[in-house]
């Protein structure tokens, strides 16, 4: 249930968009350069050297590609491409030419050039040769100062756009091991960090270095004591792009994040399995991850990450800020397999707290601006019969009952509950599904009241409409004037539900009492009854109660006007539902049971 297209490349090298241009993809296969354009289909070659590296000794070959050659659009200039072959060669009209702008920057000992991938692997397919770039970044802070990696152990920079370079491989480093990742702060150009990989080569440890000088010196961020175990290779670290010194890094395990700089390292599996990490890239504020596994995993939203402070997680609830929100709608969600693979979140705020040990029971409260209670949920403590003792919801007042949620969590550490951005929904018998399904809110301004014991913190949050909704020409007076309409029918929905449940209840204890009166009185509900709820059979004729759940629904399917049609409707509903609630009390209902 997909249509795949072959965007460049092969089974091996990075694929890489072209920034500002989602038309044309730059691919690697091998060492082999090539441009795909989405528009036409097709995909241009522009191999540098466009000699073919298979079956060659190293030595013999004008320039060494290994399989996963890096290819690095400048982040200043999207139309000048960098790739790594020995050199690092730059393209500026994608791919038709090239310029080599450094010399050899491996290490290249003649006795690894013999046999293709010595002496990490002998393969003589030419596309495991040592000595080649493994890694290159150009620093997005400054344009002209490069970082390059090779495969066996050197580490150079030049800050000058390629006009002159210099060995900065960290001193305490031992000889021959990949530069797995090289990364440039996003916030200082002396910045940078190294991982390196050695367990080809029998060494185990994790290398992270970090350098705050252009690689004049640097510091070793695992010594086996700090957070990464002493026997777990490190294969790539990222800075986070808003917090400085906010650091994630992917083993061979799985993924640890650091708050200070790499002095000291937390595991931060969560659900992820235990896996070895390849990439990692941090778009949005989220957190991408690549495993050696071919899947794909995200850690949504990381606001919590850069506001998160030791000082700050001590013995008092905490509520964080709510990133501002989208408001967009849920679509289509096929194509997923029994485990719900890909596991595509639905639409919400993520609302993140923190809870010390022992916090109790935990609310949270949506407020609308006017003081109006959106939606309200508390966690899961207790049975589902504590809840008959809260009100029902007031459509006048806005008080309504918290909702029991599951996802909501107690538990002590930073926690996170996802709020689907929808009003309450309406009554129904069944508990499992009372309250749920009410209309999306309004885009606009709210706040979040986290409310654990008899302490209360609040945030501002910002619910923003879907710019494409917008564009389409749907006002923001007209998705008030859908939402409106919608809890006017939450509500009229809500009252037929419970006037066929009283009813029904009420039928119920004639039945079980079994008096002689009751023949008229059952009648009187039968009849009722048959107006208010449809009949239980395959393909009933709808009645009241499933007139203005369709009407309900029928507004629920995008942002939009009602519509004449949908207002007049609803007065018709309305009127008809008042006139069995004068009939019930009249008939039914009015008598002593």
């Amino acid at each position: 249930q997909a249509w795949l297209v072959d965007a460049g490349g092969c089974e091996t090298g990075p694929a890489l968009p072209k920034p500002g241009n989602a038309d044309i993809v730059y691919a690697n296969c091998k060492g082999r350069f090539s441009v795909f354009d989405k528009r036409l289909g097709t995909e241009r070659s522009h191999y540098i050297g466009a000699s073919n590296i298979y079956g060659h000794d190293p030595d013999d070959l004008r320039y060494r590609f290994q399989r996963v050659a890096p290819v690095h659009v400048s982040p200043h200039d999207a139309d000048v491409v960098y790739m790594g072959s020995q050199y690092v060669h730059r393209t500026r009209d994608d791919g038709r030419t090239w310029e080599t702008i450094s010399p050899d920057l491996t290490a290249r000992r003649p006795e690894h050039q013999v046999i293709s991938g010595e002496p990490i692997t002998r393969d003589i397919t030419g596309e495991e040769y040592y000595s080649t770039l493994y890694s290159l970044r150009e620093s997005p802070v400054r344009a002209g100062v490069i970082w390059a990696g090779a495969n066996d152990g050197p580490v150079h920079l030049t800050r000058d756009g390629g006009e002159s370079w210099h060995e900065v491989t960290p001193r305490g480093l031992p000889p021959g091991g990949r530069v797995d990742a090289v990364e440039p702060s996003p916030h200082d150009a002396a910045k940078a960090y190294v991982a390196v990989h050695r367990y080809l080569l029998a060494d185990w440890k994790p290398y992270v270095y970090r350098t705050d000088d252009y690689g004049r010196s640097w510091a070793l961020l695992t010594d086996g004591d700090n957070g990464i175990p002493a026997d777990e290779p490190v294969r790539v670290v990222r800075e986070d792009p808003v917090r400085e010194g906010l650091l994630f890094a992917g083993t061979d395990a799985g993924i640890y994040v650091s708050f200070d700089d790499g002095e000291h390292w937390q595991s931060f599996q969560q659900n992820l399995p235990v896996t070895l990490v390849t990439d990692l890239k941090i778009v949005r504020g989220d957190l991408a991850i690549s495993t050696m596994g071919r899947g794909f995993f995200v850690l949504d939203n990381i606001a919590t990450l850069r506001e998160a402070t030791p000082s700050l997680l001590g013995d008092a609830p905490l509520l964080f800020s709510p990133e501002a929100t989208i408001r967009y709608r849920q679509i289509y969600r096929g194509g997923l397999d029994s485990a719900g693979v890909p596991d595509y979140p639905a639409p919400a705020v993520e609302i993140d707290y923190y809870l010390p040990e022992d916090a109790g029971e935990v609310r949270i409260e949506i407020v609308a601006e006017d003081g109006w209670i959106v939606n309200a949920f508390r966690s899961a403590h207790g049975s589902r019969a504590d809840d008959a003792t809260e009100p029902e919801a007031d459509m006048a007042t806005g008080a309504v009952p918290f909702l029991r949620d599951e996802a909501l969590s107690a538990e002590a550490g930073i926690q996170r509950f996802r709020w689907n951005m929808r009003h309450r929904g309406p009554w129904h018998e069944d508990e499992d599904r009372r309250f749920a399904g009410g209309p999306y809110a309004t885009p606009g301004s709210y706040e979040v009241r986290l409310i654990v014991g008899d302490e209360t913190r609040t945030r501002p949050l910002e619910l923003l409409a879907d710019p494409r909704v917008v564009a389409a020409g749907v006002t923001l007076a007209d998705m008030r004037a859908q939402t409106a309409l919608s809890l006017e029918l939450v509500e009229l929905l809500g009252e037929a539900r419970r006037l066929a449940h009283r009813l029904e209840a009420e039928r119920d204890r004639l039945v079980a009492a079994e008096r002689g009166a009751s023949g008229t009185r059952r009648a009187a509900i039968d009849a009722l009854l048959a107006e208010l709820v449809a009949a239980d059979q395959i393909y009933p004729q709808p009645m009241l109660s499933e007139q203005i759940s369709y009407l309900h629904d029928m507004l629920d399917t995008a942002d939009q006007a009602p519509g004449g049609e949908a207002l007049a409707r609803f007065r018709e509903l309305s009127t008809a539902l008042d006139g069995l609630r004068a009939r019930a009390s009249d008939e039914v209902l009015s008598e002593d049971s």
